[in-house]
């Protein structure tokens, strides 16, 4: 995994907008209606070129394939993974019905959500991973749209957690034994990935979001379930070095209020233990900005990396270049110049065909994200010592504001 030793490197979350060709397939399918998979394998490999060579255009230094041939970041295991059936049983509902952010909003989230177009699963029999095809198909895909370029890329696999929350039990005696067949069945995903040469990165909202879809659960409890969550994730990763990983958690795509969203000082330590070599996480949102200052006595993995969110997805507005510098450079003072990735909030499609930001503020967006890496880069080289500037540079935003005042 590359540190920021010359530059401030960016990247994102995962999900880009699809094209519609592709989005027009993947809606037909999800609908159960004839698609023409041959037809759909010849698109997806030149799709996956364009938008790989879009974030190298755009500046974007750790790419990945948009998750293009995904329906979203969570219901492709759908399709790879076994002893599960549709669940007949299981309504096609918003993620927030009953949330916290539900109970206290229920007149915005009733107007603004619709259940999700993807069926429930509801495990039968022992968890098996089938998925080979469609990986190695995926891996391939990212490898060739690569070409002789030297950014580095990652791939992002669902987490245990989430799928344990997508897809029913029927089958096990007990929530671990169930969460822990899971690891084990993507324990095969996570490891190809990472023999083939890519990072992993373990797509992983629940474990912050728990808290606000379990109106009746406290802080403690929330803190026992993610503990659990954690020493099942870092047991289907054994074995796969640490710098190869990283792990990405998030509130979920939700333009709404976010008051009810779990504050990271409640989970950091927890999310710590995770054995990953970098931390991405949001940072943009108004809910959650002024958290910049937790990790400054967080203690850090030997020689992990933070990927901060600098833009977000729960905004259509395009963020100044000098905002996100001012926003890597806070993290910089922090930790060092050399620990941080500029990254995103969120993926900007996470279900394919998402409308909350439209595909060309997110291709501005990233490049904004790029502009103000190349702003906090010559800040931070020019004066060097990055913990040093960053301070001076958080420092003089603060004078700024008082003298405003």
């Amino acid at each position: 995994m590359q540190h920021s030793t010359r530059r401030i490197l960016t990247t994102h979350a995962g999900s880009l907008p699809r094209p519609k060709d592709l989005l027009d397939m993947l809606a037909a399918k999800e609908a159960g209606q004839p698609v023409d998979e041959a037809e759909r394998e010849k698109k997806l490999p030149l799709a996956v070129k364009d938008v790989v060579q879009k974030q190298i255009e755009l500046g974007i230094d750790v790419v990945d394939d948009g998750e293009y041939s995904k329906p979203s970041f969570v219901t492709y295991v759908n399709e790879r993974l076994g002893g599960f059936e549709i669940d007949t049983a299981a309504p096609r509902r918003g993620p927030w019905v009953g949330s916290r952010e539900e109970i206290a909003f229920p007149e915005f989230y009733s107007a603004l959500h619709v259940g999700s177009r993807s069926n429930r699963m509801v495990c039968t029999s022992p968890v098996t991973y089938k998925g080979q095809a469609q990986l190695q198909r995926d891996l391939k895909n990212l490898k060739a749209a690569l070409g002789g370029s030297k950014v580095e890329a990652f791939v992002p696999a669902i987490s245990p957690s989430n799928v344990e929350e997508w897809q029913r039990n029927a089958y096990y005696k007990t929530d671990e034994d169930y969460l822990y067949a899971i690891g084990e069945a993507m324990r095969e995903e996570y490891k190809a990935i990472a023999d083939a040469g890519f990072l992993l990165q373990i797509d992983d909202p629940r474990l912050v979001s728990y808290y606000l879809v379990r109106p009746g659960a406290s802080i403690a409890e929330c803190r026992k379930w993610a503990n659990v969550r954690v020493e099942a994730l870092n047991h289907a990763l054994r074995g796969i070095p640490r710098d190869r990983i990283r792990h990405h958690t998030c509130y979920g795509i939700n333009m709404g209020p976010r008051v009810h969203d779990m504050e990271v000082k409640h989970l950091l330590d927890i999310i710590l233990k995770i054995n990953a070599g970098a931390y991405s996480f949001e940072a943009a949102n108004p809910r959650h900005e002024h958290e910049w200052k937790i990790w400054g006595s967080a203690k850090l993995p030997k020689d992990s990396v933070l990927i901060p969110g600098v833009i977000s997805h729960s905004t259509v507005l395009v963020e100044h270049p000098e905002l996100i510098a001012e926003r890597i450079a806070r993290f910089a003072s922090l930790v060092g110049k050399e620990r941080v990735i500029a990254g995103s909030d969120c993926g900007f499609a996470t279900f394919a065909g998402s409308k909350e930001v439209h595909p060309s503020i997110v291709w501005a967006k990233l490049q904004a994200l790029t502009d103000g890496a190349k702003l906090a880069s010559r800040e931070l080289w020019r004066k060097g010592g990055g913990k040093k500037a960053g301070a001076k540079r958080a420092a003089a935003g603060r004078r700024k504001v008082r003298a405003k005042k």
